[in-house]
């Protein structure tokens, strides 16, 4: 069964995911415990004979030994390799979730389309959806271990009621040597069409949605068969596995605590029991074991998907929105605030303390002197990139706007149209202003006589600087 534990996190606080520490059921200590003892064992073991039972000389040949597997054992990219692999196997995981095929959009389709309160209205309705359903317990059988254990022939399936005699037999009659998945989905497009000609889908669109739906719902049956057949290329899962193991099995040599006295560097110090060795056994390997747990969850893990549990929640829930619901409308009646203009939804004391004030837009409240800045830089740029001192002059210019007339060579004028602002209804509007119809921007080349006669008044100097 899956191991949810959603809300003891839905608030993160000081030691929040603590307790999820001392958790066995779908833990990394249940999926790592025996790897674990069995290094932790050799690794006494190899310790103990070192200490104990070789002679001199051959504990000076294991101390150059594990002296050399200490320096080449960090040429192994573990880091890199193990964190590519869980990261394509997670991707690989999050698709066959989001694959899974449920019936949900394709029985609302049903029950919004397919009409009729009579014994055969409710016929086509409850067979739609059980060939719908029979489609996804057929492809679940070929992935899922759980599934196939719970239908191990299409006789228990037909016993579940997902099928007829009738059917199997057409099933078993028709012959192909791969797998028969789709059928069921072709039992639905006949029948949607044969609905349509007796006038239960009353008109073409109505059948094209529900087309649309069933081939939804078919594709996602069909990545799960293709996530089944095409898995993660095997080299890749060996050469990650053999890393993990190589590593591991040179530290069982390499990170022996030698002797102090014979001044070897790096072992000056001799703890018996290596902490860390065993946190770094504890991190890789585990990412190993998930790495090995996410790549199939159609097992039988604690983690695994639910099928079953799937399997009946589509099934009944499909049947009641086509059977039980369609038609069954309660009473339309006015609501609660019928007769009130503004009205408040109130809280309970637990939420009485939310703040109630709602969020109107990042900009709601900037001020107006902000909106102009960017143009203030615009215009100080063209200023700036022209290669002679120029006038700039922002002029209000009364609607209707009168043609321009052509200007000598020397002058240059730049026509940029800016939407008016509404008089009313805006806080940031700044009173009796008439609007910017048109800005004109007047370049002209500068002269000495220019120079001394016509300069920028101070509230344009203002505005450029």
């Amino acid at each position: 069964m899956t191991v949810s534990y959603t809300l003891e996190v839905a608030n993160a606080k000081f030691g929040g995911f603590s307790k999820l520490l001392f958790r066995w059921k779908g833990s990394i200590y249940k999926l790592l415990y025996k790897e674990f003892l069995l290094f932790s064992g050799l690794y006494c073991i190899f310790s103990v004979m070192y200490r104990f039972f070789l002679t001199p000389k051959q504990q000076e040949l294991f101390e150059l030994t594990a002296i050399y597997c200490d320096q080449v054992n960090n040429l192994i990219p573990m880091s890199f390799v193990l964190g590519f692999y869980v990261s394509l196997a997670f991707n690989r995981w999050w698709g066959q979730y989001t694959s899974f095929p449920l019936p949900d959009n394709l029985m609302m389709a049903v029950s919004g389309n397919v009409h009729g309160t009579d014994e055969r209205g409710r016929l086509l309705r409850r067979t739609l959806m059980r060939y719908a359903n029979l489609s996804s317990v057929l492809i679940l059988r070929s992935i899922s271990t759980r599934v196939r254990r719970r239908f191990q022939s299409l006789d228990d399936v037909v016993e579940a009621g997902f099928m007829t005699r009738e059917e199997k037999k057409k099933l078993d009659n028709l012959y192909s040597d791969f797998n028969k998945y789709w059928m069921p989905l072709t039992w639905f497009s006949n029948l949607a069409a044969q609905a349509r000609k007796e006038r239960r889908v009353r008109d073409d669109i109505a059948l094209r949605l529900l087309m649309d739906e069933l081939n939804n719902y078919r594709g996602k049956c069909s990545m799960l068969f293709h996530y089944d057949w095409i898995s993660i290329p095997l080299v890749y899962t060996q050469v990650v596995t053999l890393a993990v193991y190589s590593f591991f099995t040179s530290c069982l040599i390499g990170r022996q605590f030698l002797n102090p006295a014979k001044g070897y560097k790096g072992h000056s110090l001799d703890m018996y029991i290596p902490v860390f060795t065993l946190l770094q056994f504890f991190f890789y390997f585990g990412w190993l074991k998930v790495g090995e747990l996410i790549i199939n969850p159609f097992g039988e893990d604690d983690d695994d998907f639910e099928t079953n549990q799937l399997i009946d929640r589509n099934f009944q829930v499909s049947m009641l929105a086509v059977d039980d619901m369609y038609q069954n409308l309660p009473p339309s009646e006015k609501d609660k605030y019928w007769t009130e203009e503004g009205f408040t939804i109130p809280y309970s004391l637990a939420t009485a303390t939310e703040t109630l004030k709602p969020f109107m837009g990042s900009t709601y409240d900037m001020r107006c002197s902000q909106c102009l800045l960017p143009l203030t830089r615009f215009l100080t740029s063209i200023t700036r990139y022209s290669g002679s001192e120029v006038s700039l002059q922002l002029r209000t210019i009364e609607t209707p706007v009168t043609p321009v007339t052509p200007t000598p060579k020397d002058q240059t004028e730049l026509h940029f149209p800016v939407p008016t602002f509404p008089a009313t209804g805006h806080q940031n509007n700044i009173p009796g202003s008439q609007g910017l119809q048109l800005l004109r921007l007047r370049a002209e080349s500068s002269t000495p006589e220019r120079e001394k006669s016509e300069s920028i008044n101070e509230e344009d100097a203002k505005m450029l600087s």
